[in-house]
């Protein structure tokens, strides 16, 4: 099988398949430009990035053929091969990232075109503890950078009190699904100030000029578990210039509320306290 050319090193890609783990041959895909776009390998091999040596099994490229994402391990998870088969295989790799060395077990690592990391995806139930402009942070799913290797946003592994303009809000959001380590629920911007932050465990209450006061809470819906029982939906809060934005349903559109004179503070919100301390969840 012909060797691939990448500026990473030559690379044989896949042309051979396992009946578990590998069901079928990959196809090498390419930039309209005809630089190489998705490049599947035949056998793991070791790949020299900015942020050190990571195995592989599939790359992807940007047209300027810097690597796009990098995939320690590619199976496809069926019947016969599932997340935990394919997640007994991942070994922990130690990255440089702008905030320090994080060891962990990666899904995936992305970067810009630039070369610089751009998010780090963690294998489910991983997690790492990570400088963030709120402080240290137990983070899983993933971690996002600017371009110039700032963090732009982390998903907290458990609720985490954190500093906004709106008041302090425990972030945290149940819901919360690993596909990237692109976006997560609690965003900053690039002066390190909380953007956006999603939570089941803050009320938030806005007051009027006029002295009314509104009130927001995450919702509930039906539980998973059982139609008698009922669930917290996560609630995000945008802090966007001007304005306050809170989102207690996912299809709904957020209510926005000028931050020039209105007057913003939170407090705990815990009806699961009611229910033997935390209401079950069988969604995650």
């Amino acid at each position: 099988m012909k060797e691939i050319s990448t500026k990473y090193g030559n690379f044989i890609p896949q042309h051979t398949d396992n009946e578990l783990r590998r069901k079928e041959i990959l196809p090498i895909t390419y930039h309209a430009s005809g630089a190489v776009k998705s490049l599947p390998l035949e056998k793991q091999a070791l790949v020299t990035t900015p942020v050190g040596d990571i195995p592989a099994e599939l790359i992807t490229f940007h047209s300027n053929g810097g690597i796009n994402r990098i995939f320690p391990l590619n199976g496809k998870l069926s019947g016969y091969w599932s997340q935990d088969d394919e997640a007994a295989l991942a070994e922990p790799v130690t990255i440089e990232t702008p905030i320090g060395s994080i060891t962990a077990r990666i899904i995936s690592l992305s970067f810009y075109e630039n070369e610089a990391l751009r998010s780090v995806t963690l294998w489910p139930g991983d997690t790492v503890s990570v400088s963030t402009p709120v402080g240290f942070l137990e983070v899983r799913i993933g971690i996002s950078f600017t371009p110039d290797g700032k963090v732009s946003s982390v998903e907290p592994a458990k609720p985490a009190h954190v500093e906004t303009p709106a008041g302090v809000i425990t972030a945290f959001d149940p819901d919360a699904v690993g596909v990237n380590g692109d976006e997560n629920s609690l965003v900053f911007d690039k002066n390190g100030e909380v953007t956006r932050v999603t939570t089941t465990l803050t009320r938030l209450k806005a007051i009027h000029p006029d002295g009314a006061v509104s009130v927001f809470t995450p919702a509930t819906r039906e539980s998973l578990c059982s139609e008698a029982e009922e669930e917290i939906v996560p609630m995000t809060v945008f802090i966007n210039g001007p304005e306050v934005a809170i989102r207690t349903k996912a299809n709904q559109p957020p209510t926005r509320v000028p931050r020039e004179k209105h007057v913003f503070f939170t407090e705990p919100y815990l009806p699961q306290l009611a229910n033997s301390l935390e209401m079950m969840r069988c969604s995650v």
